[in-house]
């Protein structure tokens, strides 16, 4: 159950609005480091993220410090009552370093060493990185660590990426040795290596996976994904160990990612792992807002899912990191925002569980890569035109949202999503190799109940599932015998459980189970899925299900059903009229198998069922129509509700109770006209 005391992530009780600030590109122009603490007034900010690419700025030459430009960064946002997040620059390193220590450079797949240039770029497994980053972090902890203005360490940008070189072969096969209790012949069984001859008769005779030569062993793919996430986040813990020494009680973040294309979750690290090491989840969201393959109302949906995924993380309010305030310049068409997406978009982070705006960047920068990426203050120096004035709209709404910082989110139902388990689904070499898409149909799962405003978890599989009544498990695919247990427990103890189409297939070294489906789960759902069939994109089939008729596409399970209840056949094919979705009563709960991939109408008045047997209800009731959002955050004593219009047009919404206006503090009641990307933010006391 939802703990209603306020959890304050960071010691501020106010919305944080701000963002990266870069002021070591401006050190020749102390003009313009006055103009900003000018502007940050003006824009109503008050948190600013310094040093995190600014190493060359902070140590010109080894082991010589210039940190007086800083001291005075420090003085001037403290002047103004603003407050540092401090970054640590690890994530991009001066050339000096290069070329003095080739050994931090990384090596990639193709065995190749790296140049210097770009960012992350380095080798996180380099005892010389590692001893470097220490050394510069225990510089700035001593410097800063007990400073006033300082409100929480922001370690290194955006983790990312691998490295091929002799030490993170090394330290590879240490890991492996760890995992596997030093038994070589234990790590050929769990990777099934008698296939193709590739079993290993000694630990030096293991690599990672590379092009040129194994990568088609998926145990091994996966232990080597697993590894680059632990050692990834051994790095990290390297990097904190000074600043947990000198300042143990100011926050650690470190900005997690989406994949901008599809905006999804992002792919290359596990953070589920990641999200136990940090105190506050914070991330990077840049939304291609006004594109032209979907609706405005379904981009939103998928930010409001990653939301919730990083919110669920730790069970409390999270960070938004970085942002725009208009433009990127990275997607392949950069559209600016239009006029009123600025606030909507910054208060749906706000309604799914972030207490601050931050942006990438404060200021654009002059030259390089990202000159025309969007930012508070354009390169007119000016705060008269439009995006600024959006940016101090933003910030003058979110003073008035102090009450809101520290509240949380309820939810009686759970999406689970899994980083392993994308991993070695995208691996496995069968079904549609374009058509998995495991996030992206855990979006489609999540969207009747975003639509129905409706709160979700999206939680991993190491939390806890108790607290929920319905648990939904799409595609998955690698599930372990531990999983498969604790699935059972949850169904047992009286909660329903959705699971659909190619899961349950491999267990954690992604080994398929012997003898069909795994016995715990035919118990659990009162079937056996014998088959696949995997369609082509022109191939169609239907379910026939209630009343309903609904379009299938991509995948149909051809299933045994084994005392289950058949609630929906299939309309056509060699499997026509065959069990296509199975309800099975198990102990105190029930288990629910969707056996193919069908359409957003099935999901409606599928999902629609569940919620009503389940009285499952929004934690605020409002009569609107399609593309208006509504999200609740609580405390003890209120609610505070946001009511977001995605759409392009007008829509009218009905107050059924009186509720009272955040912004303006006048009462509301009856009919209201939600202009075009409008934000209404109201407060009503808790029952």
């Amino acid at each position: 159950m939802l703990n209603r005391e306020k959890n304050y992530v960071t010691d501020a009780k106010f919305m944080l609005h701000g963002g990266d600030y870069n002021p070591d590109q401006w050190l020749d122009r102390p003009d313009i480091l006055k103009d900003d603490i000018k502007l940050m007034k003006l824009s109503h900010t008050n948190t600013f993220s310094v040093g995190i690419f600014a190493w060359s700025a902070l140590e010109p030459e080894e082991g010589v410090y210039k940190f007086e430009w800083l001291d005075e960064i420090f003085k001037n946002i403290e002047g103004i009552g603003g407050r540092v997040i401090l970054a640590t620059p690890s994530g991009a390193r001066p050339a000096w370093m290069s070329q003095k220590y080739p050994e931090v450079l990384r090596t990639n797949a193709h065995r190749q060493k790296q140049l210097h240039g770009g960012r992350h770029n380095h080798c996180f497994t380099s005892k010389v990185y590692r001893e470097k980053t220490q050394q510069m972090n225990r510089k700035l902890a001593e410097r800063y660590g007990q400073h006033p203005a300082l409100l929480m360490w922001h370690i290194s940008n955006e983790y990312s990426g691998e490295c091929h070189c002799d030490n993170c072969q090394h330290a590879f096969r240490d890991w492996l040795k760890k995992k596997y209790n030093n038994d070589l012949q234990a790590l050929n069984k769990a990777w099934w290596t008698a296939f193709w001859s590739h079993t290993f008769t000694d630990w030096s005779q293991i690599e990672s996976p590379s092009p040129l030569g194994e990568n088609a062993v998926h145990g091994h793919n996966l232990d080597w994904r697993r590894f680059v996430t632990d050692q990834t986040i051994s790095f990290f813990e390297n990097e904190i160990v000074p600043i947990r020494d000198i300042s143990p009680n100011v926050p650690i973040t470190t900005n997690f990612m989406a994949d901008t294309d599809e905006l999804i979750p992002f792919q290359s690290l596990d953070y589920s792992k990641f999200a136990k090491h940090l105190d506050v989840i914070s991330w990077d969201a840049y939304p291609a807002w006004h594109n032209d393959w979907e609706t405005t109302a379904d981009l939103a949906m998928k930010v409001g899912f990653i939301d919730d995924l990083y919110r669920s993380l730790k069970q409390q309010p999270f960070l938004l990191m970085e942002s725009t305030p208009s433009a990127v310049n990275w997607h392949k068409v950069n559209k600016a925002k239009r006029p009123g997406m600025h606030l909507l978009s910054s208060m749906q982070m706000v309604a799914h569980g972030s207490d601050s705006i931050l942006y990438f960047q404060w200021r654009k920068s002059r030259g390089s890569s990202e000159k025309f990426h969007g930012a508070v203050v354009d390169h007119d120096n000016s705060s008269e035109n439009r995006v600024f004035k959006e940016v101090a709209q933003v910030g003058q709404t979110l003073e008035k949202l102090s009450a809101v910082v520290g509240t949380n989110k309820s939810a009686d139902v759970a999406i689970l999503y899994d980083w392993e388990n994308n991993w070695a689904l995208n691996d496995a070499q069968g079904f549609g190799l374009e058509s998995k898409r495991y996030p992206q149909t855990l979006q489609q799962h999540y969207k009747t109940f975003w639509e129905n405003d409706i709160t979700v978890d999206v939680i991993t599989k190491e939390q806890d599932f108790s607290s929920y009544k319905l648990l939904i498990v799409p595609m998955l695919y690698l599930v372990s015998e531990e999983t498969i247990l604790r699935l059972k427990a949850f169904v047992a103890n009286g909660g329903k459980l959705v699971m659909t189409y190619v899961s349950g297939l491999v267990n954690e070294h992604d080994l398929t189970y012997t003898g069909g489906w795994h016995p715990d789960l035919q118990e659990l759902f009162g079937i056996n899925p014998v088959e696949t069939d995997t369609l082509y994109p022109k191939d169609e089939n239907q379910v026939l299900f209630g009343n309903g008729s609904y379009l299938l596409k991509d995948y149909a399970t051809i299933i045994h059903v084994d005392g289950a209840e058949v609630k929906g056949t299939y309309g056509q094919d060699f499997y026509a009229h065959t069990p296509a979705v199975t309800c099975n009563k198990f102990k105190k709960g029930e288990a629910y198998y969707i056996g193919g991939r069908l359409n957003e109408a099935f999901h409606r008045d599928f999902y629609q069922q569940l919620i009503e047997e389940l009285s499952i209800e929004p934690a605020f009731k409002l009569k609107h129509d399609k593309g208006v959002s509504v999200q609740v955050r609580q405390d003890a004593e209120k609610d505070y509700i946001f009511i977001m219009n995605f759409t392009e047009e007008s829509q009218q919404i009905t107050f059924a109770e009186t509720v009272n206006d955040l912004i303006t503090g006048e009462p509301v009641t009856g009919e209201y006209i939600l202009k075009k990307y409008e934000v209404k933010i109201v407060e009503k006391n808790r029952d």
